[in-house]
């Protein structure tokens, strides 16, 4: 007999279960379309290139300029799509993405294209894409609304580009070859408007912030301050970069591989492209049984000995045949590896920075790419495609040794938002730009836990640092062994009120295990201090202070929390202590 709960499992699990929520669905299929029409681009301004000039390194950059703006305004785009609405936000780069292609397709039209204005609007249109990444990708979630659907969807987002991949570049071959290049710009200016109709018509619901929006330049000093004290997403940071710089040479050298070691033409190209998208495609429809069977170290190692074998075979083929199938491999264990990189940010970031999480990860992909496609470049331009290749395959062969020293993650899930505390007591009269604000934190804690505690509290400096304090330290009373105090700084009132509100449910849970350390019948001792610089203070009583700002109370039953009961700040075993105290325990 079938379990019913086993089927429920397996059917909100599998691949398919996001594809039953009809906006990811709408917006998947026309993601489609519009991955077909940049894959037919790429293919068509790759070709124009190696016509236009015999360059191998003005070649590779056609992928550098695609990608580059990744890099270079993914911090940005992140905090843009933290701070503003998703759809609105990925609706603009769309639309800079379609005027870049649209120039392309009406200066080739024109017959005024040079290598120089390729690469510049082959920019324009990568710079459109890089603003969209991480609104779209940190909305995967808002569309599926579910946690557990997160990662078939993200390996659906995979599936969509490469199906895209396996079917495009054949297309594109073939316009290219029959039709010429400004054909196939024509087809990527038309398809993006699926998307543009699909994110138009998603009723997006968002809750608006009862704190005022972050500026511009706070909220990326908030995301590089995230990431910084975040060591898993730093580890899959690192591994991504090394992983787009080594293995980037496969589709960098491409267009050169079918030319000079296939001797073939634009479609040979699309034929070679269509079979590393028919191995991602593969690879994405088992993306969820190889998370279970493989740990992430396990799959990233498997991946890259397997990608420095294909490209190796590539390097060495004559044939199209053997090139097409070491392709095939080459494709399945590059989305592999992407996915499993993937999966790791989006699951280790919470929500209210999730976009700045993904921008570096598509900063350090794409940004590793784009600098190792230049270098491929050049080197193939000194020793020519086959030694360039094989140089790529022995590193990617020796590339799982940065597992020793940066192992990945384990990551299980997504750090859930915990309940909202409800504002601490306030005698005097701030505004949300007073501040420095002072926190100090006393704990009594018996001698011989004195270690144990310490190193908790490392990683409580972690956890409180990458939300929002800075000055961070922890200092034990040389008179009294048993007092420890904990200090930090937050710059202003209003990020203070946004710090206490940004920790997770494991991270209250980290800030508990360090309380339960405390000893004696009182609580947890916690000041907050207003820093008072020279002429902060009123000369005279008449002198009115600033004028004070009243936030919005966090409403009852959605989800305040007395101050008492705070996780952050407060003993959870106060009332156990003092129960203790009186005897009645």
């Amino acid at each position: 007999m079938i379990d019913p709960a086993k089927v429920q499992t397996r059917n909100a699990d599998g691949i398919t279960a996001p594809l039953r929520h009809a906006t990811f669905r709408r917006i998947w299929l026309a993601s489609l379309l519009s991955n077909l029409g940049i894959l037919i681009q790429g293919v068509g301004a790759a070709w124009a290139m190696t016509q236009m000039t015999s360059s191998a390194d003005k070649v590779a950059l056609v992928q550098t300029a695609l990608l580059l703006p990744v890099m270079l305004i993914s911090i940005p785009a992140g905090a843009i799509a933290d701070m503003y609405d998703r759809r609105i936000v990925a609706l603009a780069a769309l639309g800079i993405s379609f005027a870049g292609a649209t120039a392309l397709k009406v200066v080739a039209w024109l017959g005024l294209v040079t290598p120089n204005l390729l690469l510049v609007l082959c920019f324009v249109v990568g710079g459109g894409m890089a603003l969209m990444g991480p609104s779209w990708q940190s909305s995967v979630g808002e569309q599926v609304q579910s946690e557990a659907q997160l990662p078939a969807a993200i390996a659906l987002n995979g599936i969509s580009y490469n199906i895209a991949r396996s079917v495009g570049p054949a297309i594109g071959g073939m316009v290219v070859a029959s039709a010429g290049a400004v054909v196939a710009f024509a087809l990527n200016s038309l398809l993006y408007l699926p998307l543009m109709a699909a994110l138009f018509l998603w009723q997006r619901i968002s809750a608006p912030s009862r704190l005022p929006r972050e500026g511009l330049n706070r909220a990326m000093v908030s995301g590089v301050r995230y990431i910084k004290n975040s060591p898993s997403i730093k580890i899959v940071l690192a591994r991504t970069l090394v992983t787009g710089v080594v293995g980037g040479a496969i589709t960098a050298l491409m267009p050169l591989a079918a030319r000079d070691l296939l001797h073939g033409d634009a479609q040979t190209y699309g034929i070679m492209l269509g079979a590393f998208g028919l191995g991602a495609v593969i690879s994405a429809l088992n993306i969820s049984e190889v998370r279970k069977r493989m740990s992430g170290e396990a799959a990233i190692r498997a991946c890259a000995l397997s990608m420095g074998a294909a490209i190796a075979a590539v390097a060495l083929s004559r044939e199209l045949v053997l090139t097409a199938a070491a392709l095939v491999l080459a494709g399945a264990v590059w989305m592999m590896a992407w996915a499993v990189f993937n999966i790791g940010v989006q699951l280790s970031a919470p929500r209210w920075v999730a976009g700045r999480s993904l921008a570096a990860y598509q900063a350090a992909s794409s940004g590793g790419i784009a600098v190792g496609s230049g270098g491929w470049g050049y080197l193939t331009d000194a020793a020519g495609v086959e030694a360039a290749l094989l140089v790529s395959a022995a590193l990617m062969l020796a590339s799982p040794l940065i597992g020793l020293w940066l192992p990945m993650p384990r990551v299980i899930a997504r750090g859930e938002e915990a309940k909202l505390l409800a504002d601490p007591e306030v005698r005097l009269d701030l505004t949300g730009r007073s501040g420095p604000l002072v926190v100090e934190i006393e704990y009594r804690v018996a001698q011989e836990n004195a270690r144990a505690f310490h190193g908790v509290m490392q990683d409580v400096q972690l956890s409180r640092q990458r939300n929002g304090a800075y000055g961070w330290s922890i200092a034990r009373d040389i008179a009294n062994p048993e007092l420890w105090t904990e200090r930090y700084h937050c710059p202003t009132w209003l990020d203070y009120l946004r710090w206490r509100n940004r920790s997770t449910q494991s991270e209250r849970e980290l800030e508990r295990r360090a309380i339960r350390f405390h000893i004696g019948s009182s609580p947890v001792r916690v000041r907050r201090m207003l820093e008072r610089p020279f002429g902060s203070v009123r000369w005279k009583d008449d002198t009115p202070d600033h004028t004070t700002e009243t936030l919005p109370e966090i409403p009852s039953g959605k989800g305040r929390t007395r101050l008492a009961a705070s996780a952050n700040e407060v003993n959870p075993c106060a009332e156990r202590h003092r129960k203790a105290a009186s005897g009645s325990q």
